[in-house]
């Protein structure tokens, strides 16, 4: 069966935790203490440690390119950061829930995926849109 607009990918639900955003730092080298201490988030308005924008937009990426099962077929990738994502210290850390599905397809194989990031029942991208070169 060919993929139509209006298809749904399969959903995807994703812990963060504290441990992954110190792992993720290291790697980005981004060490902004918004992502790790909690007296500085806590003094520049925030709720709490939040999770690295970047770091939330490359696990919604995961749900298409779990999807497709080749990363290599990602064409395009883009978002909007609306929302925090914000990271208890505790075991668990916080719960994201990743949805997407087929937009619009176009010329050469090519389609647009809509995605959505949710925390808390809020959404945390925004326009978030992949395209993508179908199989």
């Amino acid at each position: 069966m060919s993929p139509a607009v209006g298809d749904e990918l399969p959903p995807l639900r994703i812990q963060v935790t504290r441990d992954q955003l110190v792992r993720y730092a290291g790697a980005s080298l981004d060490f902004n203490p918004i992502h790790w201490n909690e007296r500085f988030a806590a003094q520049v308005g925030l709720p709490d440690v939040i999770a690295h924008g970047m770091l939330t937009m490359a696990l919604a990426g995961r749900v298409v390119t779990d999807w497709l099962g080749d990363p290599g077929r990602l064409v395009e990738y883009f978002a909007r950061f609306t929302r925090p994502v914000v990271v208890p210290n505790d075991a668990e850390g916080a719960t994201v829930d990743f949805s997407a599905k087929i937009g619009e397809l176009r010329d050469g194989g090519l389609a647009r995926i809509d995605i959505t990031a949710k925390f808390d029942g809020k959404t945390v991208l925004g326009k978030a849109q992949a395209v993508v070169r179908l199989p």
